[in-house]
């Protein structure tokens, strides 16, 4: 899909790889709603692009995040792209992680990326068609054995896997109805990540040394990739040359 024209909406646009991707799809000509809770700042921002909106919303509120969709649909009458960026880390072991934190993870970074495509998929039916894009992580496709009590990320990553399966299983329910799923798998990327994690600290450096850190516009670029492509799966450079150049040199 070419995006120029197109109206994009992303959750998680006021930081991050969220603000780099609404960057990035406004050079590239898009029409953007730009969706996150702090709303001075987004507000901000969208004064900043050519044509964009602020949506101020909670997206662990199911009713705030389908008004969200329908506002979005209101002011441009269509959603070409939806991209749910939005999306909260955790480090704990699984025995002592924090349930009520973990309940309100998981509905932030699975429940209302799921609640966000039920709204948006009628409307991107209705037209014709659409793009969604959802961000995962790259510590859903490490191995499990490269973790443990210096890196637990097991309750974190179980919402990335959630995410994964509702992304490529949707992919081929909507196929029939010209409706694209695909899901993004950044590496460790220099966002403000780290200091807003719900439970935990930021993890341990490896034994080899700190591990090597993509910025967010590399990511956004990942991003765009994955819509003008419509690719099920797109890998963040860093994370791909981790992965693959690991699985050669086990070879």
């Amino acid at each position: 899909m070419e995006v120029a024209g197109k109206v994009v909406l992303i959750t998680g646009a006021s930081s991050g790889i969220g603000m780099a991707s609404a960057r990035l799809f406004a050079q590239k000509g898009a029409k953007l709603a730009l969706a996150a809770r702090s709303v001075e700042k987004l507000e901000q921002f969208a004064r900043e692009l050519p044509e964009a909106i602020a949506v101020p919303t909670d997206m662990r509120d199911e009713a705030a995040v389908r008004r969200m969709v329908a506002q979005t649909q209101e002011h441009y009458k269509r959603i070409d792209v939806l991209i749910n960026n939005a999306g909260q880390a955790m480090y704990a072991p699984i025995e002592k992680v924090d349930i009520d934190t973990y309940r309100s993870v998981f509905e932030l970074n699975v429940v209302s990326v799921l609640v966000a495509m039920q709204a948006a998929i009628p409307i991107m039916r209705a037209q014709g068609g659409g793009v969604i894009i959802n961000i995962s992580s790259g510590t859903s496709k490490r191995p499990p054995e490269r973790y443990g009590t210096n890196n637990p990320v097991g309750p974190y990553t179980s919402t990335k896997y959630a995410l994964n399966a509702i992304t490529l299983i949707g992919r081929q329910e909507l196929a029939t109805d010209n409706i694209s799923l695909g899901v993004v798998y950044p590496g460790l990327t220099a966002t403000n990540l780290f200091d807003n994690l719900a439970q935990g600290r930021a993890p341990a450096a490896t034994p080899g040394g700190a591990p090597p850190v993509a910025s967010a516009e590399s990511v956004a670029e990942n991003i765009l990739e994955a819509v003008e492509t419509q690719a099920a799966e797109v890998y963040a450079d860093i994370l791909k040359k981790e992965l693959f150049s690991s699985s050669t040199n086990r070879a």
